[in-house]
């Protein structure tokens, strides 16, 4: 059998976690911040896990992580 190849892309979003679960950052930090309060902008620091729906499709991206 052939190696499979990683999905780049998925692999520079997600890290797995040593549950099997995928971490991702959050998304609406990257620009237009002046309008955002310091709070809001805080908390998107924060990792999140992807949702429960998607952490087949992330496995399948990433077999090897």
């Amino acid at each position: 059998m052939p190696k499979i190849k990683t999905n780049r892309g998925a692999a520079k979003r997600f890290k797995r976690t040593s549950s099997g679960s995928f971490k991702r950052n959050c998304s609406h930090r990257r620009h237009i911040l002046t309008k955002k309060s310091t709070k809001r902008k805080r908390q998107l620091r924060a990792p999140n896990t992807i949702a429960k729906s998607d952490v087949a499709i992330a496995r399948r991206m990433m077999p090897y992580a």
